[in-house]
């Protein structure tokens, strides 16, 4: 009888243990072990910095998929950020400040980590979940940024999750060696398939946290945007997410960031090093992480595995992940260098495009110096940017099988330096996004504060149901490329025509899809 006893005393332990960590966030049980973490000020965002979601990716392992994390004893303490991933000194430049950049330290190669925020009460709540992906040209960036703060994203009920991934050199390296290796005759998208391997982590273990692995978007800005556009285009991501947001950044149109083919990224990494007088890819992982740093130009490639074939010919051949996408750009996305008066500016447009410059004028005109300072700017941003969110949206429209929604950010942030160079500036719309405007030391308007929301309130039901409208809101049509409806996000959010549609048209043919 006394064995009997012990026996049901053991099973009821056991049993209150596991319903412990079922309900309570306190301690979470992950795939690789038990995490705990921190909660905001009052109590009411569980906070996770710091969780492995990958083996670190240094030694043998630099330029390989990603591998499984060793699983762990106890319970691991995940309280602050890791390192970021490594990528020259993050100094301030030009309007972006601490807030937008990484910390200065740690940075390594070993950053395959990831956090979470969630007011989840038990990990029953099965509450939608947002996974960032940072912009930085793929060349830099990191998920400790303090826009990057996942609290009051959590607060509105969507389990944030944002996640590092290899940047530069040892995030897209490609070399004949290596794609031999692989198993899948194809390197260079390592950042790609590191965010792939977040995903995965992010579906076997987010219920964990009280989130929904069925209800997942991804998000990102700039390369991020980017990124997202190569996930939604990669077979491997197939079934790790049901919505995307793309802030500036695609990739259908051959540009700055068009994607290189297998052979000629292979061939740009035996020229290199061949320059570093390596002899192999033992030698190239011999030489110190900070030596190769700004030894490459860092982008997604056309690898015949992760990327089968371009963005632009994988929707054409509707082979893409269909999935429902909110995605715009800002009023001065924009990188220009010193502007050129009316006259300077209109000799060039005749010398660059010839027969097509009195066109080209119509569009982007340049009577006086300040029209042709803002002609400059609106080239800028639509040849990088516009013309990318602009093909994507006009794509998923015309299939019908997935919404889309567009937006033009507008808000020119206060104490902006100089309006005519940054004004709406590329990545100033992400602290509102995220209702993240308080880790910005600017001068904040009320109006800023109730465009935060607005925004930030767009995104989260966006993220909750695949549409952004709700409540309160001002509404939100679907876009069609009929009459071209967008989301103007300004002083006063209204939808409205796209304001600059036949510009952005004759940019599209003047650039071509590839």
């Amino acid at each position: 009888m006394k064995n009997h006893f012990a026996l049901f005393l053991l099973i009821f332990a056991s049993s209150a243990i596991c319903y412990a960590q079922s309900t309570s966030l306190n301690t979470v049980k992950t795939d690789a072990g038990l995490v705990s973490g921190s909660t905001n000020t009052d109590g009411t965002v569980h906070i996770f910095k710091g969780i492995p979601f990958a083996a670190p990716p240094v030694g043998s392992l630099r330029w390989k998929e990603p591998k499984p994390v060793t699983p762990w004893g106890g319970v691991k303490q995940c309280t602050t950020f890791s390192a970021s991933p490594i990528q020259p000194k993050p100094d301030e430049f030009g309007v972006y400040t601490r807030e937008f950049l990484i910390p200065y330290q740690p940075i390594s190669e070993d950053c395959l980590y990831l956090n979470v925020w969630t007011n989840a009460k038990s990990s029953a709540d099965k509450k939608p979940v947002l996974v960032y992906i940072y912009g930085g040209g793929f060349g830099s960036g990191g998920a400790a940024c303090p826009i990057y703060d996942g609290e009051a994203t959590a607060k509105k009920g969507v389990v944030f999750v944002v996640i590092n991934y290899r940047v530069g050199i040892f995030g897209f390296f490609a070399h004949p060696e290596l794609s031999k290796e692989s198993g899948h005759n194809a390197s260079g998208n390592y950042g790609l398939m590191d965010q792939l391997a977040a995903l995965k982590w992010v579906k076997q273990n987010i219920k964990n946290f009280g989130g929904d692995p069925g209800n997942v978007t991804i998000a990102g800005q700039s390369a991020g945007a980017m990124s997202v556009n190569c996930l939604v285009a990669s077979p491997l991501a197939k079934g790790s997410f049901q919505k995307a947001i793309a802030e500036s950044g695609a990739m259908f149109i051959s540009g700055q960031f068009g994607s290189p083919t297998l052979q000629e990224a292979e061939q740009s990494g035996l020229k290199l090093a061949q320059q570093l007088k390596a002899n192999s890819i033992a030698d190239m992982r011999n030489i110190p992480a900070e030596d190769l740093l700004n030894k490459w130009q860092a982008r997604p490639i056309v690898d015949g595995y992760v990327l089968p074939e371009t963005i632009a010919g994988t929707f054409t051949a509707n082979k893409e992940n269909h999935v429902a996408l909110l995605t715009g750009w800002n009023e001065d996305d924009a990188f220009v260098g010193k502007l050129k008066t009316a006259e300077e500016y209109n000799k060039q447009i005749a010398e660059q495009y010839g027969e097509k410059a009195t066109a080209f004028l119509q569009h982007y005109p340049g009577e006086t110096d300040a029209e042709a300072a803002r002609s400059q700017i609106n080239i800028s941003r639509d040849q990088i940017f516009g013309v990318q969110n602009y093909t994507w949206a006009n794509v998923q429209s015309g299939k019908k099988q997935a919404k889309v929604y567009v937006y033009r950010f507008t808000r020119r942030l206060p104490a902006a330096a100089d309006f005519v160079k940054y004004g709406a500036f590329h990545t100033g719309e992400v602290a509102y996004a995220y209702d993240n405007l308080k880790f910005l030391n600017r001068p904040w308007e009320p109006i800023d504060q109730q465009l935060a929301t607005t925004i930030s309130t767009y995104w989260t039901n966006f993220a909750k149901t695949g549409n952004p409208n709700g409540a309160g809101l001002p509404p939100w049509p679907t876009y069609n490329t009929t009459d071209a409806q967008i989301m103007i996000l300004g002083e006063t959010p209204a939808a409205k025509p796209l304001p600059d549609k036949a510009a952005l048209d004759f940019m599209v043919g003047l650039m071509g899809a590839k």
